[in-house]
């Protein structure tokens, strides 16, 4: 009997665009199970130091509606060695402008060590929320 794989991603989710279903889509075609991580107003404000444009009860629903998405959940903080223990999944996924940060390389290690691989996807090119953000503030 084969194993389900469970598939996991994180993100704030502010501003959706292309980039952001280019990862949900590309997750979902590695694993069974999509479960996507959408982060707290008050975690993007702590580490982002401004909060999200779109409220996180808006976010998490955009986010829970889309088909690749099997179930979202609430992301309060970036542990995301407590987010496997709590959610049992077998891969995390990530774009690839975090590959060889510290934190990253800290978290490739922890999961090498437990069985759970992570998968980069390349960057969306072109689009971001931050530059959609800027374009909006520059065309008021």
């Amino acid at each position: 009997m084969n194993k389900k794989i469970i598939g996991y991603t994180t993100g704030v989710f502010d501003l959706f665009h292309i980039g952001h279903l280019n990862i949900l889509k590309r997750a979902k075609e590695q694993c069974d199970y999509l479960i996507v991580g959408i982060s707290t107003d008050e975690l993007v404000e702590h580490y982002n130091n401004r909060k999200p444009i779109i409220p996180f009860e808006e976010r998490i629903e955009i986010v829970a509606a889309i088909k690749y998405v099997d179930r979202a959940v609430v992301q309060r903080n970036i542990d995301k060695l407590a987010a496997w223990r709590e959610l049992n999944f077998n891969i995390l996924f990530h774009g690839d402008d975090w590959k060889n940060t510290p934190m990253y390389n800290e978290i490739e290690k922890q999961f090498h060590s437990i069985g759970v691989n992570l998968i980069f996807f390349p960057y969306t090119q072109g689009t971001s929320s931050t530059m959609i953000n800027h374009f909006l503030q520059e065309n008021k």
